[in-house]
């Protein structure tokens, strides 16, 4: 049997090699996963754990909070403010950012996270999960403590320091980059450690399938009903081979699929809400998704520019999202150009 490698191993051999994981981010890594260890315990109990359910509440987004996703964020909250890692905390589920309680020392970093992604495949135990991702927070003058704002939040995610996510389903699963290539961490529950699984995982540039609520289709925008169509014309068709459908209905699930055998996923713009640029959040869903896949040899763009690159200039900005198998990402970023006129 070979030998197996914990996360906290991982870290410290990466920290060893390349230097790039500092002492506080390392725990930030590990405190977060081990908040994770806590929701996947949650969420395993379901029913017998009296966590289904709605809260009766709503988030910031306007969206009905689950009981789930509430106890899932208080969990993130608690164990991250008092271990002097970080500055402040934002989530999908506040209005507004979390800073740490004076009681307790601050740290250099930024922690903002999606608590339950997917949540209402919660009742038919479909899998969930917990995105995050990690700011430095910047510093106009190094030799002083600033108040930490929202504006500190506000950076594009291609100053990302570590991003990852949890999955929540038949296996438990930590998937995590820190800027160098992503490995996979399974929960071995009769440890309780996360265990290296698979590193250096790699999204093939090619793929058959492709994720996207077709029910949306009549909203679309040309190009995005475009590159459809010619998936579903199939082998007869302009791309001259078949393709599946995946939709899961829960980023987390449907991004883990594709870091495992590729794929393209898209979330876009349509014309339900003109005003809104997409539906997933920016800096909760999009960068660390983003990340991850880039991380992955995928790309991931808003149809017109690298997602990384999006400068955010709200909280809870939203974003269109095609992320995934190079290849088709382009070709779908190249038919948003043509019909821009680019």
């Amino acid at each position: 049997m070979s030998k197996r490698v914990s996360l906290t191993q991982y870290l410290v051999e990466q920290q060893r090699l390349h230097g790039h994981i500092p002492g506080q981010l390392r725990l930030l890594i590990e405190v977060v996963a081990r908040a994770c260890k806590r929701i996947a315990i949650a969420v395993n109990k379901g029913a017998l754990g009296e966590v289904m359910g709605v809260a009766g509440t709503e988030n910031v987004q306007g969206e009905v909070q689950k009981k789930l996703d509430i106890i899932s964020n208080e969990v993130l909250i608690e164990a991250n403010e008092w271990g002097g890692h970080l500055a402040a905390m934002a989530s999908e589920e506040m209005d507004t950012i979390h800073t740490v309680p004076n009681r307790y020392p601050a740290g250099e970093y930024l922690l903002l996270f999606d608590p339950l992604d997917g949540s209402s495949n919660i009742e038919v135990n479909v899998s969930i999960g917990t995105i995050f991702s990690v700011l430095k927070k910047p510093h106009d003058n190094p030799d002083e403590i600033e108040p930490v704002s929202e504006a500190d939040f506000l950076q594009p995610g291609s100053q990302q320091a570590a991003a990852g996510y949890c999955v929540y389903g038949p296996q438990s699963m930590l998937v995590l980059t820190v800027g160098d290539g992503v490995a996979m961490f399974t929960l071995d529950r009769e440890t309780g450690s996360w265990v290296l699984t698979a590193e250096n995982v790699k999204v093939p540039a090619d793929t058959k399938e492709f994720a996207i609520n077709m029910s949306n289709m009549r909203h679309w925008d040309a190009p995005v009903k475009r590159y459809v169509d010619e998936c579903l014309a199939g082998q007869e068709g302009p791309r001259g081979k078949d393709f599946n459908m995946r939709w899961v209905a829960s980023m987390v699930a449907d991004v883990h699929r594709i870091l495992t055998r590729g794929g393209i996923f898209m979330y876009p713009w349509d014309k339900r809400e003109p005003d809104k640029p997409g539906k997933l959040r920016l800096l909760y869903e999009a960068n660390p998704m983003s990340f991850l896949i880039e991380q992955a040899g995928g790309a991931a763009t808003n149809g017109h520019q690298r997602i990384l690159d999006v400068q955010p200039e709200k909280l809870h900005q939203r974003v269109s999202v095609i992320l995934g198998s190079k290849n088709e990402v382009e070709r779908v970023t190249a038919y948003h150009q043509e019909a821009k006129g680019g």
